[in-house]
């Protein structure tokens, strides 16, 4: 779509009434009759609606027209052009990645290495992750090193000296994996860095994770890689009452090449458990399931984990086709709920996430919420930008505080939730939607006077807050 045809801010607001409106209509008129079953069922049903976003409400009476082939002729052309003004496709061409992902310098190794190891073939990097030991450096030679079977880990690092696996140049070694679990980290303090890793299976289900960090593998650092091509890039949990905690994903690209022919669960980060993650600077693109419930994430942090923060990270729902079948959601606390079995209480009765914090985040495209909480307490959504999103969903009873967030969209509270709103401003009244869309700053000319966030004392870019305000991920 070129940027002059993006649909105007009032625009925007007035086809989301309709939509509403319309969703509304349909939603009544399709339900068996909620009316006749008494007025509290009525206003049941008209809350329920009332609380949903216009692209929740169009994919819910598609639903309900299938089946009744005289509405589905008479409804489906309407809906369908109304969708593409509600979710209208991203500019052609790439999207800028804003400074986020993998860089192509490397960063400085991590402190507290005294030796190194070169390693060349695949066998000779199998054995050096088994034998390396405290403040050992494990330098990858140049080249492309297939895998078919887990790479595991033999020892543990210490926070004074960890054991690392590195490229010394990001883009000069690749590992091609054709098992379900690539690396699984079940030791504490390994640092990984600069490695391009891409899933290599024929059938999509047969490339789960990258990485798999698990039980006792605490500490862990995934820095500066690109990752491509996996149901779950990065997935972590708990193993035999142990967790691994205190994790740090920063500056990785993680996209598919295409939607994901799987009906396992698609997240970038499938976080379950796990206490006080960092998540920052990452580029998370293009992630769309094609069986199954369909629903695709971007992050989430679930399976009563507490304390993650995610900040500074860039995601793109998908980069063309929005409004293909499925739902993808940018950054979740809660994602789509946890069996019990598997929570770090044994139930997740209390809730799915307590205390994460999503701040100064772009999130862009997504056919769902831009931030999602579900079963959250005392979250904070912080100074994000959503561009072309369903906005921000507060649900299951969740508590959360939402402060100075930028949104092409709404806030959309139900199930008994509570919100504390410190502001949600449109994104028009500070940016050029259309510019947005593209990943572009034309910036009008609102006051900036106000205080900012306690805590979140820079943006996006790193820019210091100190001495103005400015709603969204960063500052004019």
């Amino acid at each position: 779509m070129a940027l002059s045809s993006y649909p105007p801010p009032y625009g925007r607001r007035r086809v989301k009434l309709f939509a509403l409106a319309l969703g509304l209509l349909l939603l009544l008129a399709l339900a068996p009759l909620a009316w006749l079953f008494g007025t509290a069922r009525g206003q049941a049903v008209w809350e329920q609606a009332n609380s949903r976003s216009p692209n929740e409400l169009i994919r819910y009476t598609e639903r309900r027209l299938q089946g009744h082939p005289r509405l589905e002729r008479w409804l489906l052309p309407p809906l369908h052009a109304l969708r593409t003004r509600v979710e209208p496709e991203p500019p052609p061409g790439p999207l800028p990645d804003l400074g986020k992902g993998q860089r192509p310098e490397a960063p400085p190794p991590p402190a507290g290495l005294s030796s190194q190891r070169i390693a060349d073939t695949p066998q000779a990097i199998r054995e050096a992750l088994l034998h390396a030991t405290p403040g050992t450096q494990i330098v990858v030679a140049p080249g492309l090193y297939p895998f078919d079977a887990t790479l595991r880990l033999g020892h543990d690092g210490r926070a004074d000296a960890p054991i690392a696996l590195r490229a010394e140049r990001p883009g000069t070694v690749w590992f091609a994996f054709t098992q379900v679990d690539g690396i699984r980290v079940d030791r504490p303090h390994w640092v990984f860095e600069n490695l391009d890793i891409r899933g290599a299976c024929a059938r999509h289900g047969d490339c789960e994770h990258a990485f798999h960090v698990i039980g006792r593998g605490a500490h862990v650092g995934i820095r500066n890689n690109r990752i491509t091509d996996f149901n779950a890039h990065v997935k972590v949990n708990g193993q035999h009452g142990r967790w691994p905690d205190e994790g740090e994903l920063s500056w990785n690209t993680l996209s598919n090449s295409a939607p994901r022919d799987t009906a396992q669960p698609v997240v970038m980060l499938d976080l379950v458990g796990a206490h006080r993650w960092r998540v920052h600077d990452n580029r998370v693109m293009n992630f769309v399931k094609l069986h199954g419930n369909r629903v695709a994430y971007g992050l989430f942090a679930k399976g009563a984990s507490e304390g993650i923060r995610i900040e500074r990270n860039l995601l793109v729902c998908t980069p063309g086709g929005l409004s293909q079948p499925g739902e993808r959601i940018g950054i979740s606390v809660g994602g789509g709920g946890t069996d019990p079995e598997v929570c770090r209480d044994r139930t997740c009765r209390s809730y799915e996430h307590r205390g994460g914090l999503a701040a100064n985040n772009v999130v862009a495209h997504c056919n769902d919420a831009g931030v999602d909480v579900n079963r959250g307490v005392d979250v904070r959504v912080v100074h994000n930008t959503l561009i072309n999103t369903a906005g921000i969903t507060v649900r299951a009873g969740s508590r959360a505080q939402l402060d100075g967030n930028l949104v092409d969209g709404r806030v959309w509270r139900r199930d008994g939730s509570v919100v504390d709103q410190r502001g949600t401003t449109p994104l028009g009244q500070w940016l050029d939607p259309a510019a947005a869309a593209a990943l572009q700053w034309q910036w009008h000319q609102p006051t900036t006077s106000g205080p900012s966030a306690t805590d979140i004392s820079t943006d996006f870019n790193g820019q210091l807050r100190a001495g103005h305000y400015a709603p969204g991920a960063l500052l004019p």
